[in-house]
């Protein structure tokens, strides 16, 4: 398998397929580069060099006790980028990793960056405070820790079959493959770096983050989202990167990649045609 070691000796596995320009795909929590498997096969099918990694402490990475912080994952892939040498790439980033992406432009720059796309993604900050009402309250993300320290297994189990793919929505056409797909991989990374990672995707602020991203954005947000709300993510976060556009998707929960596949690689094949 596929694995750089990072500067504090942590093996990184990645998928790197094709030929052509790469786009690289940063999955959400607590995921891996499996929940890309879609937009892999499309994209490398289109021409494109195609490459996914599993965060620190998540898949088939290695799962440290100290460095699950997005400074370090922003490293992690600024080492993964220069180590594969990616060029003119497109960042594709979805939930946590768009925070991820967010904050490797941030500390990196953009340089050998072309395009990102944020999807269903936590910047500019998901947690409420005086100054951003819209945002999700602390009691919400101590259940998150509350569930992954008691029975994660379960947990996942639950948080796949509601609200994460909007399962529990009336109507709506339940995948088991997709619960247990989203089961697996959580069930594959570390619960140490997954806890830790909750502060991660909810208390950092991205701000500053977004208004140094200096090459051409498309968000990607479903107007139902239930795990980041719409309102308080991508509607103020496309205010703070110069020219970025933000496409919504009616009805659309967390889990679009999955759910909304095609009309997601789609959308993100035109723009970065474009």
């Amino acid at each position: 398998m596929n694995r750089i070691t990072t500067k504090d000796g942590t093996r990184i596995f990645y998928k790197d397929w094709g030929k052509g320009q790469p786009i690289l795909f940063s999955h959400g929590w607590p995921l891996s580069s499996d929940a890309w498997d879609s937009q892999m096969l499309f994209f490398g099918s289109q021409g494109y060099r195609v490459v996914a990694h599993d965060r620190r402490g998540h898949g088939r990475s290695d799962q440290p006790w100290d460095g699950n912080d997005m400074d370090t994952y922003a490293d992690d892939l600024a080492e993964l980028i220069k180590g594969l040498d990616l060029r003119n790439v497109v960042l594709v980033g979805h939930s946590t990793g768009g925070g991820e992406v967010a904050h490797y432009i941030g500390r990196h720059g953009s340089e050998r960056v072309s395009k990102v796309v944020l999807v269903g993604a936590v910047p500019p900050i998901m947690l409420k405070s005086q100054g951003h009402l819209d945002g999700v309250p602390m009691e919400v993300f101590d259940g998150i820790r509350a569930g992954v320290a008691a029975n994660r297994s379960q947990f996942y189990q639950d948080l796949a079959s509601g609200p994460f793919f909007g399962f529990n929505r009336p109507g709506a056409d339940k995948s088991q493959g997709l619960i247990d797909g989203f089961w697996q991989q959580g069930m594959a990374g570390g619960i140490k770096g997954q806890y830790d990672c909750i502060k991660q995707f909810s208390e950092v602020d991205y701000t500053d983050d977004l208004k140094k991203i200096d090459v051409p954005t498309l968000f990607i947000h479903g107007d139902d989202d239930q795990i980041v709300p719409i309102s308080g993510a991508a509607r103020l976060a496309v205010k703070l990167v110069e020219g970025a556009v933000l496409k919504e998707y009616p009805e659309g929960g967390h889990g679009l990649p999955a759910t909304h596949s095609e009309q997601f690689n789609r959308d993100v094949l035109e723009f970065i045609r474009a």
